[in-house]
């Protein structure tokens, strides 16, 4: 979707990628890189004006064991190092670069937090993901002294109808279910995936965005809000139901922590940076998705 947006907007998009594929699409192309040999075609950072670097296994998709934790924070942190490997290696015109982050950085909610949600200077949360974002964001400093501007994106819980932590919310409201999690009070800071597409352009083009900003909608809500408002839009007597924290717990081991964990974010500093949300609420922005 963040191609496509780039697309329409008239950029040409090079995707890295580990296999070796084709494209029948104007303006897009692939590159190859290869992580274990340390290696990104040269030819790609050499036609590079700007970067926007994703990479990174996906956080939720198994139980966090030492390997897969492993994982989660080795992908991110070796391909960060390796695009600044290949930045300092190869003669190239990056202008910018905008990597991602995300909101485990924060810990559980606190009284401040309550009031006007975490902001981009509070600290660092000591747990697995506040330690893997650290980690992640820091791999990516270096970039500093070669004179190109970075971004860091803090992404918050995606909306996008194709996958993620909204997919998984369906699952039980396509039935009829609204499975609420623990006690359902946990602050949820989403953002539409659209928003998260435009923010991420917004990040690239502003010329004053510098540094670390959260991406997540001004209107954070709890579980049980949200849980009952995606059963909604599949059955008007969706029936309201909580999972109880011990079992979340014996289902997801570690990661049950970050399930129950409340964390409102705010999204201050994008807004008087002068980026505007199409879908800035919880309604709107579910009603758009062709669920």
């Amino acid at each position: 979707s963040l191609t496509n947006l780039l697309l329409a907007k008239g950029y040409q998009v090079i995707v890295l990628t580990r296999q070796q594929k084709q494209s029948s699409r104007a303006h897009f192309s692939f590159a190859q890189w290869d992580l274990n040999k340390g290696w990104i075609d040269p030819a790609a950072i050499a036609a590079a004006d700007y970067i926007i670097h994703l990479a990174g296994e996906g956080v939720a998709d198994k139980r966090w064991t030492a390997t897969r934790k492993k994982a989660i924070l080795d992908s991110r942190v070796e391909s960060s190092k390796l695009l600044v490997k290949a930045l300092k290696e190869n003669p190239n015109k990056v202008k910018a670069i905008v990597a991602a982050s995300a909101i485990g950085w924060y810990g559980p909610d606190n009284e401040k937090s309550k009031l006007s949600g975490f902001v981009e200077t509070d600290p660092v949360d000591a747990s697995f993901l506040g330690d893997t974002c650290q980690q992640w964001e820091e791999s990516m400093h270096p970039i500093k002294a070669l004179g190109i501007r970075l971004v860091t994106i803090r992404i918050g819980i995606v909306f996008n109808k194709m996958g993620g932590a909204l997919a998984e919310f369906m699952k039980p409201a396509k039935l009829g279910a609204a499975a609420i999690l623990g006690d359902g009070q946990q602050m949820v800071s989403w953002i539409h995936q659209q928003d998260l597409n435009r923010l991420m352009l917004f990040a690239l083009e502003s010329e004053q965005v510098v540094g670390v900003y959260n991406a997540v909608a001004p209107d954070p809500v709890n579980n049980a809000i949200l849980t009952k408002a995606i059963a909604r839009r599949f059955h008007t007597w969706a029936i309201p139901f909580n999972v109880p924290s011990f079992i979340l717990k014996i289902m997801l081991g570690e990661m049950s922590i970050e399930v129950l964990k409340s964390t409102t974010v705010s999204a201050q500093k994008i807004q008087d940076a002068g980026f505007v949300f199409d879908y800035p609420e919880i309604t709107k922005s579910l009603s758009s998705l062709d669920l």
